[in-house]
């Protein structure tokens, strides 16, 4: 049956996003971004692709917009959701609804042309992800990664890489070859049950070290806490390394509406309360959630 006339019903057992969540405590500064968060449909209207391997609940721009406005944020980064595939439709609306509040990190195939390139980038999309997530989506040879990031590097986009820890030896060759700025999603998932200096996230310090055009998101406690809510405390350690150490160069998002997860829902207001955790000083704070985020989407 053809995806736009498949009758899409989340899975069973999907969880929602939180249906109240709570006014953060924690005010952002002015000009905060959350730089890290998707639309999922209405797939009444922008079906999801049929290569998907979860069907999530409906989570519309305006609910994101909303969600926005109650943390204290000005501004956000929508990435395209795996559920979506190539077909970034929903990602454009939501940024063309935005009032120029909004930016896109966009998911492309190996044949996408100029032309599409050049759309996306009028549309607002300074980005493409690579999922390295099984679970998530298909591997895509590396060969046409590279090809693909070959062709936005001029266009001054990123490549934003999501991958688990005990894969990065073998990623590793691949990143650094890039030729654009590359961002890791929510620290390259450690395992947070090691020593924060232990070697596993040591190697991810290590990578961030080397080469000074990798950046990371420091978000989704959600997924890596076993201690979990609402404080997150074994989460914490790692996101504050990495602020500390790469000031420059770390982004903060609230992942909403939290796909896949299997545990909990969190409260986004909590997630945004831990933000003076992680990064303890109104510097840090700034650089974290306004000037890092509008240097590399805004500038």
């Amino acid at each position: 049956m053809p995806a736009d006339t498949e009758i899409q019903t989340m899975d069973p057992g999907w969880i929602c996003f939180h249906p109240n969540p709570s006014r953060p405590g924690f005010r952002p500064p002015a000009g905060a971004v959350d730089a890290h968060c998707h639309v999922f449909g209405p797939a009444a209207q922008f079906p999801f692709a049929p290569e998907r391997k979860y069907t999530p609940c409906d989570a519309s721009q305006d609910q994101l917009f909303a969600l926005r406005d109650l943390l204290g944020f000005e501004r956000n980064v929508i990435v395209q959701a795996t559920c979506h595939g190539n077909d970034n439709r929903a990602l454009l609306q939501a940024i063309a609804h935005s009032g120029g509040r909004a930016r896109g990190v966009a998911s492309v195939s190996a044949d996408v042309s100029d032309t599409e390139l050049q759309a996306l980038h009028e549309g607002g999309v300074r980005g493409v992800r690579f999922n390295f997530l099984r679970r998530l989506a298909d591997f895509t040879p590396r060969e046409v990664l590279m090809r693909i990031a070959q062709r936005i590097a001029p266009m001054g986009w990123h490549v934003v890489v999501y991958f688990e820890a005990q894969d990065l030896p073998e990623l590793w060759d691949f990143f650094t070859s890039l030729p654009t700025t590359v961002v890791v999603d929510h620290m390259g998932r450690p395992d947070v049950s090691q020593p924060v200096d232990g070697p596993q996230f040591e190697r991810f310090v290590q990578l961030l070290r080397e080469h000074p055009n990798i950046w990371s998101k420091v978000s989704c406690p959600e997924r890596l806490s076993l201690c979990g809510p609402p404080a997150y405390d074994d989460v914490v350690p790692f996101a504050r390394r990495l602020v500390e150490s790469f000031p420059d160069r770390v982004l903060w998002g609230t992942d909403w509406p939290h796909p896949n997860l299997k545990s909990h829902m969190p409260d986004d207001g909590e997630l945004v309360d831990m933000i003076p955790r992680i990064a303890p000083t109104p510097e840090l704070q700034h650089k974290l959630l306004v000037d890092n985020p509008m240097r590399l989407y805004w500038a």
